[in-house]
């Protein structure tokens, strides 16, 4: 990661309001960091406030290691006199302008776009990425699924990196000579800082549903941090939201950027009309223009839209822009089709999806619903992450019990929890009338055989909550497991 062989600590607060500073303003600084045990002679250590863990337990800890700055919010008792100490109202805040100011700002060196909302953040973000390089942009991807410079992949462990991470990647990108970078926002990011500091060229809403009350306690604390990413953008941005969803409006608020919208229902800056949506993909009438496209489903058609509009906003030639999406597939694990082949299993379809929150499950039931033929059964493999908010799983197993012939409960990450609790949550959202499709097998490999020997050939099997991933994480291990590798697994021995 390029870096700076040093810079000396008055150059990186320029965007801090520091309280207080004990300590040398030039002492020079060579590293960053969060986690103490990484600490240094010329590092900065950041004591964060977690929601387990206070960086400010570790103080002591940093400066043995040989720290030489300490950033917190509330200064030790005892001051070490060869350490310098930067008192502020929020370390993390800090840390976002620190680590902007140590990497040489990349933010301002690129065009950099931002995705945010619950679904299709991975696949707006992927398509703007996919979209850019075709039209001859080097371009960067920070998302979900794996971060990018062009083609170079790097391996994304969280939706949005710590400041530290993510500023040191945009750095490569510019080192690299990308001129772009798309970005999914996660409301973890903005609630944390970590997109502090960053200089934002656009921001893309997507929609809002329930999810991560877990980490932020109410709906209304959700919503205020995707909002606070619109809030952020500066004049020079655009601020482009889903008119459909009526939480679009809320995130243009108090924007500074330039307000447009997109839509398929009502009056917007970006219009589409669906006209077709099957097995094909989707036919969209988009500004006078009908284009068919290879994404399924009306919720790729907002994303397909919201694409569409950030790359005009951005000055893009609005034909060129058509046609390179029109040949786009989508991103890993979104809607993805596996389909089986040979001996008397021919032509069962299985389709991996990423939908781990009601409203996707149901997009995309309702997508499958939409597209099948009348004799196409539809068996429905679907679980609930552990340690996340547990409101949405007996209305997961609800929704998939609604719209599938048969479901199939099971286990999705469960981390730290029990599988049998989840499962006995998820269960109580099963509608009496309906406890005769479903069927409880914890064991998440077995789930998905029983879901493709329960099928005959036509019928589709959605293996619904993990999409990309390529782990299981249990009792905080994470074990190799691919939704995708197992079905085409299951499919082989089948067609034996």
């Amino acid at each position: 990661m390029p870096a700076p062989e040093s810079l000396p600590l008055f150059a990186l607060l320029t965007d801090v309001a520091v309280l207080q500073q004990p300590g040398r303003p030039d002492v020079p600084v060579t590293s960053l960091t969060l986690d103490s045990r990484a600490a240094g002679p010329g590092a900065a250590f950041f004591a964060l406030r977690g929601a387990s863990v206070d960086g400010h337990d570790f103080i002591e800890k940093a400066v043995g290691q040989g720290a030489e700055v300490v950033v917190c919010e509330t200064l030790p008792p005892a001051l070490n006199p060869a350490v310098t100490y930067v008192q502020v109202a929020d370390s993390a805040a800090a840390l976002g302008h620190v680590a902007a100011a140590f990497y040489g700002h990349p933010s301002r060196q690129l065009t950099l776009l931002g995705v945010t909302g619950t679904n299709g953040k991975t696949t707006c973000a992927t398509l703007l990425h996919r979209l850019l390089r075709e039209l001859g942009y080097h371009c960067g991807l920070l998302s979900t699924v794996q971060n990018q410079i062009d083609e170079q992949v790097i391996p994304s462990t969280h939706t949005t990196p710590d400041a530290i991470r993510l500023n040191a990647l945009l750095a490569d990108m510019v080192k690299a000579g990308c001129t772009h970078a798309c970005m999914e926002v996660s409301s973890h990011a903005v609630a944390q800082h970590r997109i502090t500091g960053l200089r934002f060229a656009g921001g893309v809403f997507t929609n809002l549903t329930h999810d991560h009350l877990d980490y932020h306690g109410t709906f209304d604390a959700y919503l205020k941090a995707k909002k606070g990413f619109f809030d952020a953008l500066p004049k020079t941005a655009f601020a482009l939201t889903n008119a459909d969803d009526k939480r679009g409006a809320v995130m243009l608020q108090n924007t500074a950027a330039r307000r447009e919208t997109y839509s398929l229902r009502s009056s917007a800056t970006f219009r589409a009309r669906l006209i077709e949506n099957d097995v094909q993909g989707l036919l969209l009438e988009i500004e006078g223009r009908e284009v068919q496209f290879r994404l399924i489903g009306v919720f790729n058609a907002y994303n397909l839209l919201a694409v569409y509009g950030a790359a005009v906003l951005l000055g893009e030639e609005p034909l060129e822009v058509l046609t390179i999406l029109s040949g786009l597939q989508t991103a890993p694990g979104r809607f993805e089709p596996v389909v089986s082949g040979g001996g008397s299993r021919e032509f069962i379809t299985g389709i991996v999806d990423y939908a781990h929150t009601p409203d996707a499950l149901e997009n995309v039931l309702q997508t499958i619903r939409q597209i099948r033929r009348p004799e196409q059964r539809l068996i429905t493999v679907v679980g609930c992450g552990g340690n996340r908010d547990a409101a949405k799983r007996p209305e997961m197993a609800r929704l998939a019990c609604q719209l599938s012939d048969e479901v199939i409960l099971t286990s999705d990450n469960p981390r730290f929890e029990e599988p049998a609790d989840i499962l006995r949550q998820m269960q109580a959202g099963v509608p009496v009338a309906d406890a005769g499709r479903v069927r409880v097998l914890e064991d998440r490999r077995a789930a998905i055989e029983a879901a493709v020997a329960a099928a005959a050939p036509g019928d589709i099997v959605l293996v619904a909550g993990k999409g990309h991933e390529t782990y299981q994480e249990v009792r905080g291990v994470k074990a190799p497991f691919d939704d995708k590798a197992v079905l085409k697994e299951v499919f082989l021995k089948l067609s034996k």
